[in-house]
């Protein structure tokens, strides 16, 4: 397949850089803190496999086409998924995908999402042991399946990352997390920081402190191990590495992180990303169910485009509190879906950063003095 263009920043405000497109909600595994609070059986609206296709159309219609994430629930419970697959890549999308570790992903199910042209293969694995990682999952056994299904898709060479929420069950395992993964073969680690979403709790998210010390971790694991380190409604980690001067879109230790462009600096909730979900609502991100339209009633090009929260989301300008004072609000912004879930304003501050910019601390000093 041939790489596309780069998306840069100048395609904001018409082309998201990636759209995750949850085909389901049917899952089953029960985990703690799932966005979705997915369910056994698959919702009676869910877009049919015409919708679907008709929805992908669509995405390749973007100036800049975007990556494609099918997420869930569980992407394997769609009994058209190969197909799915197969068809955005026909229609000049990179495709990817996040599974749940079930039986349903099988070798013969690998070789097949290999062959139908997906570009890479995320599971998520929330600890380096099975005791704390299959109570994150609420299925015994799910660790040692995430670990056969990545074995399985490095022999037939399919380019893997993994995924883990950190939260105040692992937060104290970060180090042994990056050190079993070293040999896992993965391209990309994504560290996401919980936001209480779905069946995540306020009580398992750790603080601004901590999530500071886990960059400190992060950035010292991205000096040496061989696959790239990103983090997930974590944007202050940008400003974490830029304070060390380093380049938040490239590894230290010069690895990249697999064929999949790497999101330019101010990829934000709404700014670059877009979230569809199993009945077509569209939404800035899967951890902001704020409504911005529905495929089924207009294009999510234009949904994308003229949306009013969408372009407010893409403005840094517009930020409140002092995020919107704060020198690196283009390249960064805060979580804006952290924002939200804490404050209920999606131009809020991030309330998970310890950062504070000069011009705040000027308005601070200038409270207290009066």
């Amino acid at each position: 397949m041939t790489r596309p263009p780069a998306y840069t920043i100048e395609d904001f405000a018409t082309s998201p850089f990636v759209v995750f497109y949850e085909v389901t909600r049917a899952c089953d595994l029960v985990c703690a803190h799932c966005r979705a609070a997915a369910q056994p059986k698959s919702h009676p609206r869910e877009l049919t496999p015409e919708q679907s296709r008709k929805l992908i159309a669509d995405l390749a219609s973007f100036p800049k086409p975007p990556i494609l994430v099918f997420t869930g629930g569980d992407p394997m419970k769609r009994d058209d998924i190969f197909d799915l697959v197969s068809f955005g890549v026909r229609m000049g999308l990179r495709v990817a995908m996040t599974p749940s570790a079930t039986p349903l992903v099988t070798r013969e199910a690998l070789v097949q999402l290999k062959a139908a042209g997906l570009s890479r293969l995320a599971l998520s694995l929330d600890a380096p042991d099975a005791e704390t990682h299959d109570a994150f999952r609420g299925v015994s056994g799910s660790f040692e399946r995430t670990l056969m299904i990545l074995e399985e898709a490095r022999e037939i060479g399919l380019p893997t990352q993994v995924n883990t929420t950190i939260t105040r069950r692992n937060v104290n395992q970060v180090d042994e997390m990056a050190e079993m993964l070293r040999d896992l073969g993965i391209d990309l680690w994504s560290v996401f920081f919980l936001i209480p979403v779905g069946r995540a709790l306020v009580k398992e998210k750790i603080s601004a402190e901590e999530i500071e010390a886990v960059f400190e971790r992060l950035w010292n694991h991205a000096q040496t191990q061989p696959y790239s380190i990103k983090t997930t409604e974590a944007h202050h980690y940008r400003r974490f590495v830029l304070q060390r001067q380093g380049n938040p879109q490239q590894s230290p230790a010069g690895h990249p992180g697999g064929d999949i462009q790497r999101a330019p600096l101010g990829v934000n909730d709404g700014k670059g990303v877009i979230f569809i979900s199993h009945t077509g609502v569209v939404q800035p991100s899967g951890f902001m169910p704020i409504r911005c339209g529905n495929v089924l009633e207009t294009s999510v090009v234009d949904i994308y485009r003229d949306s009013p929260l969408l372009q407010s989301l893409r403005d840094g300008d517009l930020l409140n509190g002092k995020c919107g004072v704060c020198d690196f609000r283009h390249i960064c912004g805060g979580s804006r879906a952290r924002a939200y879930a804490l404050t209920r304003d999606p131009l809020g501050s991030d309330p998970d950063c310890v950062y504070i910019p000069a011009k705040w601390a000027s308005k601070e000093a200038e409270v207290t003095a009066c």
